[in-house]
């Protein structure tokens, strides 16, 4: 009987995978062709194994029994096996698994978002942390990041932002000149414009490299480019540039309503200010005192004890850069600050034999500092409301304006320095603006300046008039425009109907009650458009924290990226990079 159940012993069924199952068999059921799959018969000692619904008992059965045979053999060629934890581990995603997608997709957003070079992914530090935090990962080389990752990641985002932009009425244009460590010249444009749901939006467009000659006909034909190549011709935009010669003559050329940047502005005047003889000649004297602190560790060192000794803030002494006058002003600010340390540190003994050259201050070079200080004081903080707020917004210019011109004005007290820099601030800044129409009126669609106290009661009346023409003119211009319907219950403060694609009703609806629909039914554009200007001037303006412009940070940002280490960038790659820093925060989701 033995014999015979011997020779029906049959190998394992075919879901039967596991390699262990090449030491054992099974016999039929007796009277039947089926397995008895409840054992498993040892094909060693013909031991009958008890099966679990795993192959526990049959491992410890060769373990105890016969360790002299190996329990993985050769695999049947064509058999699929379940691979271990370990081999699991040490396989490579496929390139096209959404998890190596979303990891190459977060490494993209940091070389753009952090400024690294694209040879970021040859790092070894970079690869062996990539390699610990993800092994199943492959990190792609060089060029595949920067001839087709990145490329692709461009055409997806400007995509983006051109269906935004497609959404704006209107749009203005930023454009600026700068040149990287490589001695490339490039242009950068900017885009600004509110959207459908009044919030105001940002892009960088692009970054070019001009290797023609900066004049006002070629970078007009450079902005024709890029307002084609956008789609913004229909946006009727307007640009803002610095004040050099050729970029007017560019906007002029290019027919664009040409806007000076204030914060460019500001700077001329402030540096005209600095090259009085006066000022240059007290601020030269202020430079060698601080060059001589900062390059003397035993001054500097002294220095620290004198602030200590007269309870003065321990800050270090600050110098100037020549493109930036504000820089110059903090190196005045700080000077007069540090002053009594500054001077109790030159008569000690251990500086005192070092500086024998140096020019000591005098009482009336004090005297002369703290004058320009305050004279040079508003246009500091006309700098700060530039650069501090977020978005562009033309209708602060004006009233700053009239507010340094003001501060300009000569008084019989003034100092002979004070005359000189208030003389030099009001001759600069009166010839920049010689056309304040289209100035004076943003500031009056802005409710935060909106009462125009800057100006005459004629001039504001003559101001809100030409607001009121050119209301009524686009009310004319926009044929589908139906009349404006006052609340359903004004005592719950509803905002009134809004006239469709009509800017105006839209800045202007909710500040004031108007007129039934019936009797605007009869009224003319005009009437209508001086109507909800009336109902405008009533209300309270709101308070002065708001909006503007945003001076020059992109092309700081530029300079960011062409480092020296990154000075050999393809000027297509330089412009990738750049559009994609300042566009990939707020289009691309992680």
């Amino acid at each position: 009987m033995e014999e015979d159940r011997e020779e029906s012993l049959l190998g394992p069924p075919a879901k039967f995978k596991a390699k262990i199952w090449q030491h054992f068999g099974f016999y039929k059921l007796p009277g039947s062709q089926e397995l008895e799959l409840d054992h498993a018969i040892c094909k060693y000692c013909r031991t009958k194994v008890k099966l679990c619904g795993n192959t526990t008992n049959i491992r410890l059965h060769m373990t105890r029994h016969h360790p002299e045979k190996p329990l993985l053999s050769t695999e049947p060629k064509g058999s699929v096996t379940q691979p271990t934890i370990g081999e699991t581990f040490k396989t490579k995603y496929p390139a096209s698994s959404p998890r190596a997608k979303k990891i190459t997709s977060l490494l993209l957003a940091h070389i753009c978002k952090d400024l690294r070079p694209y040879n970021v992914v040859e790092n070894e530090g970079f690869r062996e942390l990539l390699e610990e935090c993800e092994p199943r990962y492959t990190i792609p080389t060089r060029h595949y990041i920067t001839e087709i990752a990145m490329p692709r990641l461009y055409a997806e985002v400007k995509n983006n932002v051109v269906e935004s932009i497609a959404y704006a009425n209107r749009v203005a244009i930023t454009c600026d000149a700068w040149t990287s460590r490589a001695t490339q010249s490039y242009i950068t444009v900017t885009c600004h414009y509110v959207s459908p749901d009044w919030e105001m939006v940002s892009h960088v467009l692009q970054t070019r490299a001009m290797f023609e000659s900066h004049t006002g006909s070629n970078v007009a034909d450079f902005l024709v480019c890029v307002m084609d190549e956008w789609g913004l011709k229909d946006k009727d935009p307007a640009l803002v540039t610095d004040n050099a010669g050729n970029m007017a003559i560019a906007a002029e050329i290019a027919k664009l309503l040409h806007i000076r940047c204030f914060a460019h502005t500001i700077n001329l005047s402030a540096q005209r200010a600095l090259k009085t003889p006066t000022v240059s000649r007290l601020l030269g004297r202020i430079r060698q005192i601080v060059t001589f602190f900062r390059k003397s560790t035993t001054a500097s060192h002294v220095l620290q004890q004198k602030q200590k000794l007269l309870n003065m803030p321990g800050h270090k002494l600050m110098s100037d850069v020549q493109t930036r006058w504000n820089s110059a002003f903090d190196m005045l600010e700080r000077f007069l600050e540090q002053q009594p340390a500054v001077c109790a540190a030159l008569l000690s003994p251990e500086v005192r034999k070092n500086a024998k050259e140096l020019w000591t201050l005098t009482e009336a070079d004090i005297a002369c500092a703290e004058d320009a200080a305050a004279a040079l004081r508003p246009l500091k903080v006309a700098t700060l409301v530039m650069s501090e707020e977020k978005t562009p917004t033309v209708s602060v210019v004006a009233p700053l304006i009239s507010q340094l011109s003001q501060g300009a004005v000569v008084k019989t007290s003034d100092s002979a320095v004070t005359r000189d820099i208030k003389h030099a601030i009001a001759e600069d800044l009166g010839k920049r603006y010689p056309d304040k129409t289209f100035l004076r009126m943003a500031s009056a669609l802005d409710p935060r300046f909106k009462a125009l106290p800057f100006l005459s009661e004629e001039e504001q009346d003559n101001t809100f008039t030409i607001v009121a023409t050119e209301a009524a003119r686009m009310s004319e211009k926009n044929e589908d425009i139906t009349p404006i319907q006052e609340p359903a219950d004004p005592e719950v403060g509803e905002p009134p109907c809004k006239r469709k694609d009509c800017a105006l009703s839209d800045l202007f609806g909710e500040t004031f009650s108007l007129p039934k629909r019936q009797d605007c039914q009869k009224m003319s554009p005009y009437n209508q458009a001086m109507n909800e200007v009336r109902g405008y001037r009533e209300a309270e303006p709101i308070e002065l924290s708001g909006t503007s412009v945003a001076a020059e940070r992109v092309f700081s940002t530029a300079g960011d990226i062409v480092t020296a280490q990154r000075s050999v960038l393809k000027p297509e790659h330089v412009d990738q990079l750049l559009f994609l820093n300042k566009n990939l925060p707020k289009r691309y989701k992680q």
